[in-house]
């Protein structure tokens, strides 16, 4: 089986993970708050708060913010980290808005269409690595007088007018799961510039050994979701080879646009005239329109007869279940349904050979012509 992810482990990572096994602390500790320092100083980033999860981040940095009950938050209906589920945890109301047909982002207009007097914050997330048009939401956001939540759970490293994304949120949040380039097991961080939003997190987040009888720490009840010293010693190997696992993974991206220039109709990866550099979360092939949502499903089905893992990239937020009790329906987001139905997502790690990518893209090739629907893709 060709695996959709394979994370990027090196002896380097053995060597390290193995001495924080022989430690005296597995449980959150001075590893913890070393990976929290380092990877607040590589997105340029005041303070970092370790979690357990991307979520988990998000659900932390609300409710520090003081979101909940009769409130809302605009958020996208479409990624691959179902990020929007700690808007309902917190209690406040998700508000779904349409994305950009190229980018995949929240498109800007139609978030303002859906700000009210219960709007608090937008969650705006930098979609499979290709970061959001932050000036505009940055504007948005002022003008409206809401938080401006970045979700970077997929993105690591891009960069938009020369900053590096994680930066541009009132918070951002990222997670360092698979199939991500940085991975710790399960993991995630919030990041910020606010003291006192950090200091904030970090109560809700868990209780240190020695607050276990303070009165001011006991005020607030925590969620005990700190991220372990075994994953953070992990974290940190990962994010000092950073750079050589990002160009590993450049590599792959180049094999798959070489091979992929035989599909009909082929355009380039969309990147905004903003967007100094895409680092790819996942590697999406976008169908064309005459592709259904159940030929993609066909040729995934076809992918995985031949031992290669293949997905869809999301099911939409709003046309899962739990949303449906929100008034939620198919037919809410035109946009976010045609993008959905026909991405596909094929293997992207840095192990991948040109020959496996090149018997990945025609084995897809083979499968839409099976369906009937022609070779008609794009990126």
């Amino acid at each position: 089986m060709i695996p959709l992810s394979d994370p990027d482990i090196s002896l380097f990572e053995l060597d390290v993970v193995s001495a924080t096994l022989k430690s005296p602390r597995l449980s959150q500790g001075p590893e913890v708050e070393a990976f929290e320092s380092a990877f607040a100083a590589y997105v340029g980033r005041r303070h970092a708060v370790a979690v357990q999860s991307g979520t988990m981040g998000l659900l932390l940095g609300l409710k520090a913010s003081g979101i909940g009950e009769d409130m809302e938050v605009i958020a996208s209906p479409y990624s691959w980290h179902q990020i929007a589920h700690a808007v309902a945890l917190c209690g406040a109301k998700p508000v779904f808005s349409d994305i950009d047909y190229w980018a995949g982002t929240l498109d800007p207009g139609k978030v303002e269409a859906k700000v009210t007097p219960k709007t608090r914050a937008i969650i705006v997330g930098n979609v499979n690595g290709h970061p959001a048009p932050w000036d505009t939401f940055r504007e948005i956001a002022k003008r409206n007088n809401l938080l401006l939540i970045e979700d970077s759970t997929e993105a690591i490293a891009s960069t938009y007018k020369g900053r590096a994304v994680g930066s541009f949120g009132d918070f951002s949040i990222f997670d360092f799961s698979q199939p991500g380039p940085l991975v710790c097991g399960e993991g995630g961080m919030l990041v910020t510039d606010d003291a006192d939003l950090a200091r904030r997190a970090k109560q809700l987040r868990n209780r240190r050994m020695d607050e276990r009888f303070s009165v001011v720490a006991g005020a607030m009840l925590p969620w005990q979701c700190g991220m372990s010293d075994l994953s953070a010693s992990l974290g940190l190997a990962q994010l000092e080879r950073i750079d050589e696992i990002l160009a590993r993974r450049k590599n792959v991206e180049d094999y798959y646009f070489d091979h992929i220039r035989s599909f009909e109709g082929i355009k380039d990866p969309y990147i905004a005239p903003d967007v100094d550099e895409v680092h790819w979360f996942l590697y999406i092939v976008h169908l064309g329109t005459r592709f259904s949502k159940s030929s993609r499903d066909a040729i995934v089905t076809d992918l995985h007869t031949e031992e290669i893992e293949a997905a869809a990239y999301c099911q939409p937020m709003h046309l899962q279940p739990f949303y449906h009790g929100l008034g939620y329906r198919k037919g809410n987001f035109f946009v976010t349904e045609k993008v959905a139905d026909r991405s596909l997502a094929l293997p992207f790690h840095g192990h991948l050979s040109e020959d496996q990518v090149g018997f990945i893209v025609k084995t897809a090739k083979d499968a839409s012509l099976n369906i009937g629907a022609g070779s008609a893709i794009y990126l």
